[in-house]
């Protein structure tokens, strides 16, 4: 039988009962039936072995060449699904049943999980889940039942009704860590999801009923929120950490060492217990749920076209089957509130709910995360209620801060972080309500901003230090368009309600204004010299860009937005502000070269009423001796109130709001499961992978090439952004 025996060799003189002829047995050549009591051996025996990644792979490779006539995995899903339902009945007592599942789940997560990086075409039929012909069908198995539709099935009832507790923890454990291995089958197919992509477990997933579904994601949540954790140092070692075949870097526990789990193993709010394992599996798993897109022809093209490949399809041609699990999170409720629909209106789907004020204070504690970030994304966005809950909320310095933080710390994140982080704001600042409290909340400093001590700052001016403070570096190292623009849109919101803006805040608001006409400046330069200059007369940082026009079409419009801010706050708020006069009147030479220019003038008008009328009274006053800050914010603070604006334009607000792609999916499929990979310690073979693109050797870590792999995944959602006048 080649180099490799068909019954492997540690399974020669061993006793029958012994881990290693049990596992030798399970990947060999000899078939056992469903009845036969070697699946109760096997199962009930606590694992102990230490194989070096040469024995793994060869067990493994044993086992893709039997599993075909053995159908020993499909044969080991029907026994945890078994299991499952046997634990469901006393879920509360550490049975023989739950010990098997644990079992059970870990060893079909090892083998299944190799079958699938490891495939050699797309048909998952290669896998051979299914029982073969000759096969007695047991009483409790219908003849045409799917077997991944049935452990599916038992998977999600266990997860959604059984609570967690020091006896179920394991078990939880290892059918999260088998869920992530069986919805890997993703990682196979291209980022934009086609009608040929076959994923036979999300499928099943998906085909739940919803009031199952809602048991699942409010499990999931409340996984998240609680951060159940156990601190057993017992753990499988069948598969050795140092290769690649690992489910994940640490697996659940032998079922033998049950009994060592602590008594009490939730933990304290607090930045040491903030990681948990089976919150970021669950967290894992939701996203990836709640992200999926089951593609389907529209019947006219399904009847007329014989094998058609997703690449010659239009989108118009197919479309995506509703996601129960995201219909799921977009009906979470929060369970100190019974609102009823104020236009009366029935929900599609069963009510979850949960509190929203521990989801909001976890979420709080964990923005660092971008899986949490992508969270507080799906809620903003697809959550009314939740929306609603964190606007009146008097401290929303908590999810701000982070997310602040987060951006002031741009150079260490990856671009598709800062998108998300952006693109939250942007949502959050179409709330008039939102953008006025934040400059009511003081706070008394921000221990992370370096360049300068921010002391009794409002929340709302450290906002817009730090979105200018992005556009500044997105101008020197990213240059996104779209970054720009969510930048400038947020400022947009936020300017008409803008209250006692602080001095550093207005001063980098009109330094704003003077980067991007500078910028605007160079651009009109070159476009007027560039037929008389030829590349050997340009610098290398000067080389003209493929269109200068468009270039100059776009700063253009991010002058104009930044010139509508100033407007707004003059127009709105301007003696709330005298700072923003002050920084104004002090850089009032910077708004000279546009007041006649045809695109900016009509925007300048205002400004320069607004500097008249200060700069007279300021003439007026006889001083002795030089103009102080103190003394020159006294003048401005005092003619504040003679401030009647007359002959001030006004023009209409601007209100930006933003509007999801219409294929976000192409971005956040992959996103999910870059992140997946890269934070969750879950390896997968990187030669298997067409979801995004992977330039790594096999023994590179994903986790140390993290920001490397982020830049080849492009953001197709564009967080568009749609202008409302």
């Amino acid at each position: 039988m080649g180099a490799v025996p068909s019954t492997p060799r540690w399974g020669g003189e061993l006793s029958q009962d012994t881990a290693e002829y049990l596992i030798g047995t399970f990947v060999g050549d000899k078939t056992f039936p469903l009845n036969s009591d070697y699946w109760q051996k096997l199962l009930e025996l606590p694992f102990d072995l230490h194989w070096p990644a040469h024995r793994v792979e060869q067990a493994c490779q044993a086992f893709a060449r039997n599993n075909c006539s053995t159908r020993h995995l499909a044969k080991l899903l029907i026994h945890l699904t078994w299991c499952l339902q046997a634990s469901l009945s006393t879920p509360d007592v550490q049975s023989v049943a739950s010990i098997k599942a644990v079992n059970a789940s870990y060893i079909a997560s090892v083998f299944l999980k190799y079958s699938i990086e490891d495939l050699k075409s797309e048909n998952l039929e290669d896998l051979n889940l299914s029982l073969d012909e000759n096969e007695a069908i047991q009483h409790d198995i219908g003849k045409d039942e799917s077997i991944i539709n049935m452990v599916m099935h038992a998977i999600l009832c266990y997860i959604g009704r059984v609570d967690i507790s020091p006896k179920t923890y394991l078990l939880h454990h290892e059918l999260l860590n088998f869920m992530l291995i069986a919805m890997s089958t993703q990682l196979l197919s291209g980022p934009s999801p086609g009608p040929n992509d076959v994923h036979p477990f999300i499928d099943a997933a998906m085909s739940e009923e919803s009031s199952l579904v809602g048991l699942v994601v409010r499990k999931l949540l409340l996984n998240f929120i609680t951060r159940p954790r156990t601190s057993s140092s017992a753990s499988y070692t069948l598969l050795s950490e140092e290769n690649r075949l690992g489910v994940l870097k640490r697996v659940g526990s032998a079922a033998a060492n049950i009994v060592l789990l602590p008594l009490s193993y939730f933990v304290n709010s607090s930045v040491e217990a903030s990681r948990s394992q089976l919150a970021d599996s669950s967290i894992n798993i939701l996203l990836i749920l709640i992200h999926y897109r089951k593609c389907i022809l529209v019947e006219s093209v399904k009847n007329s076209i014989a094998g058609v490949t997703s690449e010659s399809l239009l989108k118009e041609e197919t479309y995506f089957a509703e996601n129960r699990y995201c219909k799921a999170l977009e009906n979470v409720r929060d369970v100190e509130f019974d609102r009823v629909d104020i236009e009366g209106n029935a929900h599609t789907g069963p009510l979850v709910r949960l509190s929203f004020a521990s989801l909001f204070d976890t979420l709080g504690m964990c923005l660092g995360d971008e899986t949490a970030v992508l969270l507080l994304y799906a809620l903003v966005h697809g959550n009314s209620d939740f929306l609603e809950y964190v606007l009146v909320r008097t401290d929303i310095d908590t999810l701000l801060m982070p997310l602040l933080e987060t951006l002031y710390d741009a150079s260490r994140r990856t671009s598709n972080q800062i998108y998300m982080v952006l693109i939250i704001l942007l949502i959050l600042s179409q709330d008039s309500s939102f953008n006025a409290s934040i400059h009511k909340l003081i706070l008394p400093s921000v221990p992370w901003y370096q360049e300068r001590l921010l002391h009794q700052t409002s929340l709302g001016s450290l906002m817009v230090i730090i979105l200018i403070r992005t556009v500044k570096y997105n101008m020197s190292k990213m240059r996104d368009v779209y970054l720009h623009t969510n930048c400038l849109a947020t400022l947009a919101n936020m300017a008409p309600h803008v209250h006692r803006l602080s001095s550093y805040a207005s001063q980098r608001l009109v330094s704003l204004f003077d980067m991007l006409s500078r910028k605007y400046a160079k651009l009109a330069e070159l476009k007027n010299d560039k037929m008389q200059m030829s590349d050997s007369e340009l610098k290398d940082d000067d080389k003209l860009p493929e269109d200068t026009s468009a270039e100059l079409h776009i700063y253009t419009d991010f002058l104009r937005i930044v010139l509508e801010i100033l407007n707004a706050i003059l127009t709105y708020a301007l003696p709330r502000n005298p700072e923003v006069i002050y920084a104004i009147m002090h850089r009032q030479e910077v708004f000279q070269p546009f007041r006649n220019h045809p695109r900016f003038n009509e925007l300048l008008e205002n400004i320069f009423s607004v500097l008249d009328f200060f700069n007279s009274r300021m003439d007026a006053q006889k001083l002795d001796g030089e103009w102080s800050v103190e003394k020159v914010l006294q003048v401005i603070n005092i003619n504040c109130r003679f401030w009647r604006g007359d002959g001030m334009k006004m023009f209409t607000q601007l209100r930006f709001t933003y509007e999801q792609e219409s294929h976000p999916e192409e971005f956040f499929i992959p996103y999910v499961w870059q992140l997946v990979i890269s934070r969750s310690g879950f390896s997968f073979n990187p030669s298997s992978i067409n979801l995004f693109p992977v330039e790594l050797p096999v023994e590179v870590s994903f986790a140390a090439a993290e920001a490397n792999t982020d830049q080849n995944i492009q953001l197709n959602v564009k967080e568009a952004v749609e202008l409302s006048v």
